[in-house]
């Protein structure tokens, strides 16, 4: 087709004056997809007058997959297909021909980022050489959960490996297995990471949902910067059984999806308790299997939100649409109080110290997991491994890994003080307190600014952040498209208490139905 030529300015750095930029060009209309942008009410009505099956739905995702992710754009977001997803397919629609529907969650295409065990074809690699071959001896709690709902499980997504937390000036988005995945917007820019292919495929209609993962912004930071909604639940609503980990006490998996309702609905099925996950017990009696139930179009009147103002000042183009989407909320019935600080102890430093213990005893767990024949016995194989390996290091190092490795086990006095000091700052010297004190229903803060340019030398290059709170709180965060800066989307996020989940949703909701800022990406690149 025609080359499409787009003029725009790209803005390299709070540090460089606006200037303009190599032309940008959409190579070819991508878009041109029968299913672009369809949410699961659609397909379901789709597939209730015959207009198509599942297995030619999921075909057509497939074939969307090959077209973009592996040739085109070469976006790198999907690691590894399902061989057998046409086959899963056949058997679901012979399901439906029967009259047996599962949930509206049955015949719906989903991609897991690749630190979710499969019991199937598709190994789990965490995006790490090490893993590459494999097999986990059974699915995730969320995995069966999603098949026993009769979703597709297309394909696995690829991530920032080790979701994140491997070493010093990582790139987001990179993997040993993977490589690089690209930012469907400008694919010159980082899709953030380390949920960065489960975005990324979202975004760009490679599938209907993704589930990610986050200890701290690895959901919501990629849907800020793929312009999509992610949903981090409080911890413990969403089992971490079979799933590689970072943390205990922060760790969680949670719906991708270019709707609110989408990714409510995805939300109703991954939850439940779960006896091999200590932390889901606490979610008895807070969970819900239907939250659309709590989706209003008149979601924020009357609510009382805090405006969580420290991650303003650091761009102002950010500054700029936060405000408009502040006035918006004011607009609607809300009562905005503004916050300079959630909490003053040093919860940072003692959430990272957490993360090294619990990623050692983590780990460990994780690979005996795999049995007897695992290709990696402990974290000290692994870093043998990589040093051994001739593309793991080749750009990154692996700091944190041998930072893990030096540390003691969990009944360690300096664990145990830093993680009560990080749960009291978090919570009731935190984001309890800050909300009590205000009466709050919510908090709102911008998500993330726009991607930056991927480097594989100096690393990523955050600069607008509000993922901390909620996420060293174990508490839930939703991220929703707030608009565009320049060709880049940006999010809002609203967080809150404990198993706050009904109340976020139905202020995100609001928000989303009286702005909607979603659109889809077009592939542009840079010369």
């Amino acid at each position: 087709m025609r080359k499409i030529k787009f003029a725009i300015i790209i803005h390299l750095s709070i540090l460089i004056s606006c200037q303009p930029q190599p032309e940008e060009t959409k190579v070819k209309d991508f878009n041109n997809f029968e299913f672009l942008e369809q949410d699961i009410a659609q397909i379901q009505m789709g597939y209730e007058n015959g207009n198509f099956t599942i297995k030619e739905l999921v075909k057509a995702y497939l074939d969307r997959i090959e077209d973009i992710d592996h040739n085109g754009p070469s976006l790198h977001s999907v690691i590894q297909v399902n061989p057998d997803a046409l086959q899963i397919a056949d058997a679901l629609d012979k399901e439906m021909k029967d009259g047996k529907v599962r949930s509206p969650m049955h015949g719906i295409p989903v991609i897991l980022k690749d630190n979710i065990d499969t019991h199937d074809n598709m190994p789990t690699t965490a995006g790490s050489r090490a893993l590459a071959d494999s097999y986990p001896l059974k699915d995730s709690y969320i995995t069966k959960k999603l098949r026993d709902a009769g979703a597709v499980i297309i394909g696995k997504a690829n991530l920032s490996e080790w979701a994140n937390f491997r070493g010093e000036l990582s790139s987001s988005g990179w993997s040993g297995v993977g490589g690089q995945t690209n930012n469907p917007y400008i694919l010159s820019r980082n899709p953030c990471g380390s949920s960065s292919g489960s975005a990324v495929a979202v975004s760009a209609n490679l599938t209907m949902i993704a589930i990610g993962t986050e200890t701290n912004g690895s959901i919501v930071c990629p849907s800020n910067s793929n312009g999509i909604v992610g949903i981090k639940p409080t911890v413990g609503l969403v089992s971490r059984s079979g799933v590689i980990p970072i943390s205990f006490t922060q760790d969680t998996g949670g719906p991708m999806a270019r709707t609110v309702r989408d990714a409510a609905i995805c939300l109703g099925v991954l939850v439940g308790v779960d006896s091999t996950d200590s932390k889901t017990l606490a979610s008895q009696g807070k969970s819900y299997n239907d939250y659309t139930q709590f989706l209003k179009d008149d979601g924020i009147k009357g609510k009382r939100i805090g405006f969580y103002k420290k991650p303003l000042g650091r761009n102002f183009k950010v500054d700029k649409v936060m405000n408009e989407a502040v006035e918006y909320l004011k607009s609607q019935g809300a009562e905005i109080i503004e916050i300079d600080e959630i909490t003053e102890s040093n919860v940072g430093g003692f959430s990272f110290e957490i993360m090294l213990y619990e990623y050692k005893d983590g780990l460990n767990k994780y690979f005996k997991s795999l049995g007897v024949d695992a290709p990696i016995k402990n974290v000290k194989d692994l870093i043998a491994f990589n040093l051994s390996d001739s593309i793991e290091l080749k750009n990154y190092n692996q700091k944190y890994l041998e930072m893990a490795e030096e540390k003691g086990d969990l009944t360690s006095e300096e664990y145990k003080e830093a993680l009560a000091n990080m749960l009291k700052g978090s919570r009731e010297e935190g984001i309890d307190k800050v909300m009590n004190e205000n009466n709050l229903d919510a908090i709102i803060a911008p998500t993330g600014g726009p991607a930056w340019k991927t480097d594989a030398i100096n690393g990523d290059s955050f600069q607008v952040g509000s993922s901390s709170p909620a996420a060293r709180a174990g508490y839930p965060n939703i991220t929703v498209p707030m608009g565009f800066i320049d060709e880049l989307p940006v999010g809002i996020s609203f967080f809150g208490r404990a198993w706050s989940e009904p109340i976020l949703l139905e202020i995100a909701y609001a928000y989303e139905q009286g702005t909607n800022h979603r659109k889809a990406p077009e592939f542009l690149t840079t010369d």
